[in-house]
């Protein structure tokens, strides 16, 4: 029973600690999963850091609206005091003969205990509270969105550049495997004296720059995967792999390019509108500041005395009343007026980023849209130039075995299939990439998963 109990209270222990310890981890990826797009965004929308810090913005912005609103309510308080007299006061009182005579008043010990409550009927300061919390909730809301948009953003374009360096390492990969064969063929050819030894140096010269190039591709994936991870939230040592499918790839890269800019629906528009309705509760703050404030008020005393400290307790005398208190400013030196000057023009200034931040869309919408359009063209053309030159390849390769063709031909059908390789998919992934572009430029991105 001695050794039991400890335990019991260990699992007790564990059982009431574990929402607040799984609160604190962010739920990693097994390492052994290969993630999808919308599992990375789904994990790095519950796990990155400035997500995080946007949520806790929200509620820090609550709970200033609920201090602001406060005001409202009654405002009750308890006063309690307590004194003794070592020489009681004094006063003056005239006697029979009209000589005025001094006389001790009150009694040695003395303790008030009051109840005081308050209840505001209008006041500036709190109705301002109260029109501002609407627009200061959207405004965070909003702020927690903008984050979401750059973060699916980030995330979005890491992840498609990670898999563009992945597919120039197969790539790669792939073209050292033919020089590796095509070495390993001119060589023999070389020692048969059928061909001088200028095919295999050539041979030998195009391998050794493409596994160059696959350890430089192998340091990208590296880097740019560290780069995702912290977008993603995901711990440096946490290991990430990607999987994805090419045909989905292909068929997401296809964008309505008809669709026309909404200023709208960005979220810097909305973000400026909510601003310029927190601005309107400010100008009517100064513009009602002539009002008088109007609040209720009651008060409830017991007063104890007696000069016997240990019968103060014994007799209480109670007294209470209520009433009205009026506050009406009169002259502020011009205070409330160039405040509110103050306040009109920073509204204006409002209306002048909003201009300018729609004139800035409709250029990001340009300019995305282009990109977009001359990187899906340049995708097209990459899909047919990378089928013709795998069957140039084939061919020539081919004639080169059967001796018809030299070397050099082959070399070179080698480096023409190799670069549309890398041209394709460098189209590909820059499709995608501006698409993301794109959709943000409209305000269409999706930010839910």
């Amino acid at each position: 029973m001695k050794t039991t109990q400890p335990a019991i209270w260990s699992l007790l222990g564990l059982f009431l600690l574990a929402p607040f310890l799984g609160a604190a981890q962010p739920t990693a990826p097994p390492p052994t999963t290969p993630y999808t797009l919308e599992q990375c965004l789904q994990f790095a929308l519950q796990n990155q850091p400035l997500l995080r810090q946007a949520r806790i913005d929200e509620e820090t912005n609550e709970a200033n609206i609920r201090v602001g609103l406060a005001g409202w309510l009654p405002q009750v308080g308890l006063n309690a005091t307590g004194q003794h007299y070592f020489q009681l006061p004094y006063t003056v009182f005239p006697n029979a003969e009209g000589v005025n005579v001094p006389r001790q008043i009150g009694l040695r010990n003395t303790s008030t205990v009051g109840l005081a409550a308050t209840q505001t009927i209008y006041n500036n300061d709190v109705q301002l509270a109260l029109r501002s919390a609407r627009p200061s909730r959207q405004l965070y809301q909003q702020n927690s969105t903008s984050v979401r948009i750059d973060v699916v953003s980030g995330v979005s374009k890491a992840y498609y550049d990670v898999l563009l360096s992945q597919r120039q390492l197969d790539v790669l990969s792939e073209d050292i495997v033919r020089l590796q064969r095509s070495l390993k063929d001119a060589r023999a050819r070389y020692d048969a004296g059928i061909v001088d030894k200028i095919d295999y140096k050539q041979a030998e010269i195009s391998l050794n720059n493409s596994i160059v190039a696959r350890k430089q591709a192998v340091e990208a994936i590296k880097a740019k995967s560290a780069y995702l991870k912290e977008l993603m939230g995901l711990p440096g040592a946490q290991p990430l792999s990607l999987q994805y499918d090419t045909l989905r790839l292909m068929r997401e890269a296809v964008a309505d390019t008809a669709v026309a800019v909404e200023t709208a629906n960005r979220i810097e528009v909305q973000q400026l509108q909510t601003q310029k309705a927190l601005q309107q509760a400010q100008i009517s703050y100064y513009r009602w500041g002539f009002l008088p404030a109007l609040s209720a008020f009651g008060n409830y005393n017991s007063v104890f005395q007696n000069n016997n400290f240990g019968d103060l307790y014994s007799q209480r005398f109670p007294s209470s009343y209520a009433g009205l208190q009026l506050s009406l400013p009169i002259f502020q030196g011009g205070r409330r007026l160039q405040n509110l000057r103050r306040e009109r023009l920073t509204d204006q200034r409002l209306d002048q980023d909003l201009l300018i931040t729609r004139n800035r869309i409709n250029t990001e919408f340009e300019q995305a849209l282009a990109a977009y359009k001359g990187y899906y063209a340049d995708y097209l053309i990459g899909q047919r130039n990378l089928a013709l030159s795998k069957e140039v390849y084939s061919v020539v390769n081919l004639q080169y075995r059967e001796g018809i063709k030299t070397y050099l031909d082959v070399l070179v059908a080698q480096t023409t299939l190799r670069t549309a390789q890398l041209n394709y998919y460098s189209a590909l992934f820059q499709v995608l990439s501006s698409k993301v572009d794109l959709l943000r430029a409209q305000g269409s991105l999706p930010t839910q998963y």
